[in-house]
This record gives C-alpha cells, sequence and structure tokens, in this order.
C-alpha cells in the first residue's frame, strides 16, 4: 500500500507539465514546434533560454516537493524511506512523461530525475551536474550528457545503497536497486530516439540552427 501512495503521490505531482503550461501562457502549444515534447530542452530550443530556465525548475522543483511529502508521510519508517522516494520519484517521472490529460504525451523526464537526485543525495547530483555541463560543452549535444547522467545515477544510487549511507533495510536493498534501474532505464529508453541519431551523427546540437 505504501508503495502504491508513492506512485499515486509522485503521478499527481507529475501531472504539472511546467512547459506545457509556459507555452499556453504565451498562446503556443509547445508540443506542436520542435521535438514536439514539453519538457525543458525542447522548450529551450525553441522559446530561448529564459524560458528553458524557468521549465527546468519548475519540473525539478515538482519531484522535490513530492519527494518532501513522501518524507513526511513516511517518516516514521526510516529504513524504507529511501526505496519509498524512489517510487514517488518514478511516479512523478510517469505523470511527467505520460499525462492523461495531454493524450499522455509529455517530457522525457531529466529535469523531473534531476530533482530525485536533489532529493536523494547531493554527492551523486554533483557529479551528475559535473558531467551533464561537461560533456553538452564539449559535445553540444543535450541528449549525450542527460543518457550519461541517468547512468551515473544508476550507478550513484547503488553504490551508496550497497555501502549503507541511505539506511536501506536489507531485504529492501534489492528492491531498491531494482527501482533505481527502472527509472535509469526510462530514462534512457524515451531518449532511444536521440540515441539512433547520435549513432548516425544526425542528432541536433544545442544552439544549431534549424
Amino acid at each position: 500500500m505504501e508503495r502504491i501512495i508513492c506512485l499515486a503521490i509522485g503521478y499527481v505531482f507529475g501531472l504539472f507539465q511546467t512547459g506545457y503550461l509556459y507555452s499556453k501562457a504565451h498562446n503556443m502549444d509547445i508540443r506542436n514546434y520542435g521535438s514536439g515534447n514539453s519538457g525543458s530542452t525542447n522548450v529551450l530550443r525553441v522559446m530561448g533560454i529564459k524560458a528553458g530556465f524557468i521549465v527546468f525548475i519548475g519540473d525539478c522543483s515538482k519531484m522535490i516537493f513530492a519527494c518532501l511529502l513522501t518524507r513526511f508521510l513516511f517518516r516514521e519508517q526510516p529504513g524504507m524511506i529511501y526505496v519509498y522516494l524512489l517510487y514517488t520519484g518514478f511516479g512523478v517521472i510517469l505523470g511527467h512523461n505520460f499525462p492523461f490529460y495531454m493524450g499522455f504525451k509529455g517530457g522525457k523526464g531529466i529535469a523531473a530525475s534531476a530533482g530525485l537526485l536533489v532529493a536523494m543525495d547531493w554527492r551523486v547530483m554533483l557529479v551528475c551536474l559535473v558531467v551533464f555541463v561537461l560533456v553538452v560543452a564539449i559535445t553540444r549535444y543535450v541528449s549525450l550528457g542527460s543518457i550519461l547522467v541517468m547512468i551515473l545515477f544508476l550507478v550513484g544510487m547503488i553504490f551508496f545503497a550497497v555501502k549503507g549511507d541511505f539506511g536501506v533495510d536489507g531485504a529492501a536493498l534489492p528492491e531498491f536497486c531494482v527501482m533505481a534501474m527502472v527509472i535509469s532505464m526510462m530514462g534512457i529508453w524515451r531518449h532511444r530516439t536521440n540515441i539512433r541519431r547520435l549513432l548516425s551523427g544526425t542528432e541536433n546540437k544545442l544552439g544549431a540552427k534549424k
């Protein structure tokens, strides 16, 4: 029941589509432009740096608030709280990627995943941030940076969980690792078309003119 509650909480928070709402406030539907998704990267490409930053913060924040609510509700279960946070995070990503009121057409969940990193562990977050900035600065491929972040997220979560830093009960450790893998694979799967373009050399670079 706790897991279902966490997924439900996350999905509801994930339904707050910052990119879609921001674009509608500017008399457009971001889904009709660029890549067609409502995430911060597409908003950045179509509407500019300011818009992309606002949407990123919005999508990141909804994850943080969902995780804070989960921490409050299950504060008396310290041995399971980080497992529940992953369920909540997955729920937010599902709500962000597949909002029912938008025909299940949302974003790719990277900004929301960044919020999960903030809520889970500052060390993993810092490593992911540095790698993302360096990769995008060198290659100008936002998608490549995002994919690497999802891989590092998985490695970091499993490493610190096994190390005992999250205080996850021994019996719950496999479940924690599985949920971290599910979230990581979701982020990579959502970039499957980007991966094909990266392999073929046709992926769009940040700042490149269409």
